[in-house]
């Protein structure tokens, strides 16, 4: 079976627009939750948000190119820049090279104005670019055109774990030979006034903080951004000279079948031991998880239940990243997969803002409040989404 690394790897998210920026907050420990910033805000229950900041399209776009983008479509394509960038990828990869991207909503901001423009201001027409905009293989296909890949492109949609998703099967893709390179990750623009009040209507949000597995801590937070991960045939990342970031070793997906929105541990730990399973991988191995985490009640417990079923009394360390970044829904399993990579390559583990105290239901060893510095020889990366859908990536030190 072929090996699979990452050569490269870009963001845009609430905090910073590329990787040494995320980076450098990883380290920090620095938060990206604040105020919401947009149209209606003020009609929000919830007024926090993980929004990017000072963004600015025209930087990074033409004028003739701009009415072709929501704006989940410009947070992939920037972020995928930067990942082909630093992979240092040649054009010309044609039907070996591919694109699989995750997001859960897709153009939503593109749904939104079209729905103001014709409810509200009683238009009768939009933009004949509406569809190209809103679909949720956009950004998937505006990357494939930008860089020149004709082999497998395609969306994936799983809410919470459409990026793990879409990463698991970039590599299958190159396992089985489809293709050499895959472009993977997610993107999500979801940070708008339909977006914030749909989730409103599920009583999930946090009115003040991100606290996963803290006592006290009162639900998640809705972030924004993208990730956009090089993932090679590691024979053919090292015939062109390319440095491997580090090793994706395993996948595991599982559905609990049973209840639309509620977690289940059992799906959950099935999950995670098949990503350890197909990594060649025991328990013991693994340094570091980053956690789904979103910080509700019911996840951080049941997750909890899940990593000590699978990991015995004494789990690795655990931290989720969606403190800082937010949760950014269909982009959040990339975002935290690059969590991964540095913890991998630097040694340290990025931290959970927001905690508190411990809470007797998540005896895990929590990387509270500061990044601890920890060698890490292999991680595991979670997602589980509403639908019951669980996602959990395994990654390796290159």
């Amino acid at each position: 079976m072929r090996r699979v690394v990452i050569t490269g790897i870009g963001t845009v998210n609430a905090l910073a627009q590329d990787v040494p920026g995320t980076f450098a907050a990883f380290r920090a420990g620095r938060c990206g939750i604040g105020p919401l910033n947009f149209r209606d805000a003020e009609r929000l229950s919830i007024r926090i948000g993980a929004e990017l900041r000072n963004w600015r399209p025209e930087a990074s776009f033409s004028a003739k190119e701009l009415p072709l983008y929501d704006r989940v479509t410009q947070y992939a394509l920037v972020a995928g820049a930067e990942a082909v960038a630093m992979a240092g990828l040649p054009m010309g990869l044609g039907p070996r090279g591919g694109v699989i991207l995750g997001t859960a909503a897709g153009g939503i901001q593109t749904w939104e104005e079209s729905y103001r423009a014709v409810f509200a201001e009683g238009r009768s027409r939009v933009s004949p670019l509406v569809v190209p905009r809103l679909m949720l293989n956009a950004p998937a296909s505006h990357l494939s055109i930008r860089h020149g890949l004709t082999g497998p492109v395609l969306a994936v949609s799983s809410a919470c774990a459409s990026a793990n998703h879409a990463m698991g099967l970039a590599l299958q893709q190159i396992r089985a030979g489809a293709a050499d390179v895959m472009l993977t990750g997610g993107a999500e623009a979801m940070l708008c006034f339909g977006g914030v009040k749909a989730w409103e209507g599920l009583r999930v949000l946090a009115p003040d903080a991100c606290r996963p597995f803290s006592l006290g801590r009162r639900g998640m937070v809705i972030g924004d951004g993208a990730g956009v991960l090089v993932f090679e045939a590691e024979e053919h990342a090292r015939a062109r000279g390319a440095v491997p970031l580090a090793e994706v070793a395993g996948f595991g997906m599982t559905a609990d079948a049973a209840d639309i929105v509620a977690p289940n541990v059992a799906g959950a730990a099935r999950a995670m031991r098949a990503a350890l399973r197909d990594a060649g991988m025991a328990p013991q191995d693994l340094g570091y998880i980053n956690a789904h985490g979103t910080g509700t009640l019911a996840n951080d417990r049941a997750e909890s239940a899940a990593i000590l079923e699978v990991c015995g009394v004494a789990p690795p360390p655990v931290s989720s990243t969606k403190a800082m970044h937010g949760h950014a829904i269909g982009a959040t399993g990339a975002l935290e997969a690059i969590a991964c990579v540095q913890a991998l390559r630097e040694g340290l583990l990025p931290p959970t803002l927001g905690f508190e105290a411990a809470d007797p239901d998540c005896p895990l060893d929590i990387v509270a409040l500061h990044a601890r510095p920890a060698r890490v020889e292999a991680a595991l990366s979670n997602a589980f989404a509403f639908g019951g859908l669980n996602a959990v990536l395994a990654f390796r030190r290159a």
